[in-house]
């Protein structure tokens, strides 16, 4: 595996299971696979250290966890993809971002060709964001170290979260049926993507300033608002359903009927149909509410 790397050089492309990357349609450069698999428990009292391997499933490894009776990883249930992707992305999902999990990432800096470790500060980690994702030419993710709890206060406050679990007529829930509850969610709104090609969601939940904020929702009656470090981050979701896209297609890619978030493939649509079909959804946002949305894949080009 850091044969592969040294081999590569940094031209080699790190892959996991690219469910939150844009293609080319040709790639000139060699491709590593990230298929290392492996799960460590180590317990301390009420919390445990998990480090797993970046080739392992995510939702494997929330899966595992859960069933070893760890809390700390239910509300990201069902995020498709790598370990490995997980630390890049920052993922995150119904209130709970990964780093506040996260203890220490193991890398390969293939600027210095040498393995490191390092702790979650030194990850830069931001919203949907990290130092891995921001210099994806310098570092291979190896492993990531996790901290869990025998005992955690849950993230409940996600409307969606709440009327799930009351649906199911759960009052006082455990991390697993937390957990069911966001794969229902998740399953009810997104496309599988075993069955709809599709590159996750496609732009982050913008964040602006408050007195933009507050103009918006002068003439936007209802629009969802989050005071955040930083200023104030609306829905994109709403953002672009309210512009009309969802449902829509453009040839052979389009915005998903229940999640206007994800674009989807529906047929042989390629890498540059899903960046036009985006551009334009946009555009659009941009025309409207003067807000700019970020994409939220990361964009491969040909070399």
């Amino acid at each position: 595996m850091i044969d592969a790397l040294r081999a590569g050089g940094e031209r080699a492309l790190v892959l996991g299971q690219g469910s939150n990357v844009v293609l080319p349609e040709r790639l000139d450069q060699p491709v590593v696979l990230a298929a290392w698999r492996g799960l460590r428990l180590r317990v301390r009292g009420d919390e445990a250290l998990l480090t797993c391997a970046a080739g392992e499933n995510w939702h494997g490894v929330v899966r595992y966890s859960l069933g070893q009776g760890w809390a700390g990883l239910e509300n990201l249930a069902l995020i498709p993809g790598s370990a490995g992707a997980a630390p890049i992305q920052n993922i995150g999902a119904y209130g709970v971002e990964l780093s506040e999990r996260v203890v220490e990432v193991r890398v390969f800096d293939r600027a210095e060709k040498r393995v490191r470790t390092l702790d979650a500060e030194a990850c830069g980690f931001g919203y949907r964001d990290s130092l891995f994702k921001a210099d994806s030419a310098r570092y291979a993710v190896l492993s990531l170290t996790l901290r869990l709890a025998r005992r955690l206060a849950m993230r409940l406050d996600y409307p969606d979260v709440g009327l799930e679990l009351q649906r199911q007529g759960v009052t006082k829930p455990t991390p697993r049926q937390v957990a069911e509850a966001v794969i229902r969610i998740r399953r009810r709104k997104l496309p599988d993507p075993r069955h709809w090609g599709n590159a996750g969601s496609f732009f982050k939940n913008p964040i602006i300033d408050p007195g933009q904020a507050k103009r918006l929702a002068q003439g936007e009656p209802g629009l969802v608002a989050h005071p955040v470090v930083g200023g104030v981050k609306l829905a994109a979701a709403q953002l672009i359903d309210r512009c009309g896209w969802k449902g829509r297609r453009r040839g052979y890619v389009g915005v998903w009927h229940r999640q206007p978030l994800v674009l989807v493939n529906f047929g042989t649509g390629s890498g540059p149909d899903f960046l036009a079909l985006g551009e334009q959804v946009r555009r659009s946002v941009r025309e409207r509410f003067g807000v700019d949305l970020e994409l939220e894949p990361s964009v491969l080009s040909r070399e």
